[in-house]
């Protein structure tokens, strides 16, 4: 049901992009999902690109001055997460589960949060609870604040604790709240 919608907002980048957001039109990053396996998750890109080789460290913020102005409207409503769901249509992510990390920050992750390996029982979601109970995460204290409610939603998956999660999940990203 996503693709259309997929492929209409990724029309109309491909025209804003050259002027509003130069660069390439996607954003590919390795991320761990179920079982602690890496797959490339895919997102509209909302920012310069980063110098090669550099990779932002798992307890420091999101490089706010690299959010271009189209970016910075793609991530208050979430539209950048839209091509997440062609890793849904691979089997890589589901619709609803704990948020995937950045594969070299879940490494870290685990070495400093007791709880955090939890999370890799169930397969990573486009929204989780803990996206919609604790919003955006950085650094340690805020991942293990994120991690505690995924492994509430591990331990607690059912239908009914979906479909909330998923309503939460529409009045967030219709509000634009708790966007970075």
């Amino acid at each position: 049901m996503a693709l259309p919608l997929i492929l209409v907002v990724g029309a109309t980048l491909l025209v804003l992009n050259p002027v509003l957001n130069p660069g390439p039109l996607f954003f590919r990053q390795e991320r761990m999902g179920r079982g602690r396996v890496t797959f490339t998750m895919w997102k509209f890109r909302t920012m310069t690109p980063a110098a090669p080789g550099l990779q932002r460290a798992a307890d420091t913020g999101v490089e706010t001055d690299r959010i271009t102005r189209l970016g910075a409207v793609l991530r208050t409503y979430r539209i950048d997460e839209l091509p997440n769901f062609l890793n849904v249509l691979t089997g890589e992510m589901s619709v609803i589960g704990p948020r995937p990390d950045a594969a070299h920050h879940a490494r870290h992750f685990l070495e400093q949060i007791p709880h955090y390996a939890a999370r890799y029982a169930a397969r990573p979601g486009i929204t989780g609870l803990a996206q919609v109970e604790a919003g955006y995460a950085e650094g340690v204290e805020a991942t293990a604040r994120k991690a505690a409610y995924d492994e509430i939603y591990v331990a607690r998956a059912s239908l009914a604790l979906d479909l909330r999660i998923l309503l939460r999940t529409v009045t967030v990203v219709a509000s634009g709240s708790g966007a970075r």
